[in-house]
């Protein structure tokens, strides 16, 4: 008799280990699928796209007409180490210069909606520019967002496609918001060609664990552990890249290129709050702007001219 309670004891109690097993493990794959494959299928529609930028930047219909008229807002696609088709829009400035700009954008996002700092460095600076889609966004290939970690690779490789498309020995800057302020950074600490020259980020985070673990907390009033160390191994095991290393921050210290920080003061998304120990870490020379009343990735926006002056001014020490 005292045998089998004992089993009982046991069967129960294995059995509630796998149940918690099992709704650890199916918790945290929901969490990597809500946070890396939103709304199933990413990828927006070019025409909705380009809808929304003329919507919001109401300057940008007749500059992207004048260069439709001749051709010059052109597709480029090329396959990364993976194997993956991937997809930039290209603009060459108006007069022939090695002046070149990747820009990079963020979450969910695609390179159409990029064109507001395209118009900024092609149509006011008078740069070459090159705006790739990340994985999974646009018309590029993949099967979730990488969060920046896999795509500085891209990006890095992106560059190399720049110099060559405008003509080689180019003097290039890397400027990405929000998910591509962060991937900008990424690629900031990476060993540098010899073209780049230097950096913007605007509203980047610290790393993509930072990033998880405050939404984490702020949306669903969920505590770290166990989902998010969960998801993270899960996202190691199924992408090869884990949440703590996808850091800003520690390719940050790693950088010696030029770099300006901007980030909005109201910033709720990714808290302005990140921006600080990002332009702490980073070595001279460096640049930070905390616009005053701007909310996440609107600070060109709200304040067009003076975010024009500002990079302008900025790139214009590194890049003749």
């Amino acid at each position: 008799m005292e045998q089998k309670k004992k089993r009982r004891l046991v069967w129960w109690l294995v059995t509630i280990i796998i149940l918690l097993f099992a709704i650890v493990i199916g918790g945290g794959l929901y969490l990597l699928r809500f946070a890396l494959q939103p709304y199933g299928k990413l990828g927006k529609k070019e025409a909705s796209s380009m809808e929304w930028a003329f919507k919001n930047y109401p300057f940008l219909e007749p500059w992207v007409d004048s260069l439709n008229q001749v051709g010059a807002l052109r597709d480029t696609f090329i396959n990364n180490p993976e194997g993956l088709r991937m997809h930039a829009l290209f603009i060459e400035a108006a007069e022939p210069t090695k002046k070149t700009a990747v820009i990079v954008h963020g979450y969910t996002d695609e390179a159409i909606r990029m064109l507001p700092i395209g118009y900024l460095y092609n149509k006011d600076l008078g740069y070459n520019v090159l705006l790739p889609d990340l994985h999974y966004h646009g018309k590029s290939d993949g099967e979730a967002i990488q969060m920046g970690w896999k795509d500085r690779l891209d990006v890095m490789q992106w560059m190399h496609v720049a110099n060559e498309l405008f003509g080689d020995s180019t003097q290039m800057a890397v400027h990405g918001i929000s998910m591509g302020g962060a991937t900008t950074m990424m690629v900031s600490g990476m060993e540098q060609p010899y073209f780049t020259k230097c950096f913007v980020e605007d509203c980047g985070y610290i790393s993509v664990w930072d990033q998880f673990s405050y939404q984490l907390n702020r949306d669903f009033h969920l505590p770290n552990f166990p989902l998010l160390y969960t998801a993270s191994a899960l996202c190691e095991l199924k992408y090869g890249w884990n949440f703590k290393e996808a850091s800003s921050l520690k390719q940050v210290e790693k950088s010696q290129l030029p770099m300006f920080f901007i980030h909005g003061a109201e910033d709720s998304y990714v808290p302005t709050w990140n921006v600080y120990p990002l332009y702490e870490a980073k070595s001279e020379p460096k640049e930070i702007w905390v616009v005053p009343g701007a909310q996440h990735a609107d600070s060109y926006r709200n304040n067009k001219e003076e975010y024009t002056r500002r990079v302008g001014e900025f790139v214009g020490k590194y890049i003749n």
